[in-house]
């Protein structure tokens, strides 16, 4: 198995782990999109206690790559996932943070 198609497995099994409800196709569409990072033990994962991390994920994906206006309702949804995922895991991936933002803004045509 290749190690891409092991993250997606990690993916796949933390999103049912938690009942996220996000589909394979948009997971391994995002995980694309994130390129090499998604193998990077540090850079894979999502740290909600860390400020300038959610500004990275709001200024570079949300606003960076979704498009999004900058507004209050960026903070409020990266705060929701943060919430999702569950604020003590320390094992909130980064492709599936962003497969539910993507859902979340209604963005899913960009990963099509």
């Amino acid at each position: 198995m290749s190690k891409f198609a092991e993250a997606i497995e990690d993916y796949k099994a933390q999103v049912a782990d938690l009942g996220l409800g996000v589909s394979e196709e948009l997971l391994t569409a995002v995980a694309k999109g994130l390129g090499p990072s998604i193998y990077n033990a540090d850079s894979s994962k999502i740290s909600a206690s860390d400020p300038e991390e959610l500004a990275r994920v709001k200024n570079n994906f949300l606003i960076g790559k979704l498009g999004l206006a900058d507004s209050d309702a960026l903070d409020a949804a990266i705060d929701e996932v943060m919430e999702k995922m569950g604020r003590s895991n320390r094992s909130k991936y980064r492709a599936v943070a962003y497969a539910l933002l993507v859902k979340k803004f209604g963005k899913e045509a960009m990963y099509e």
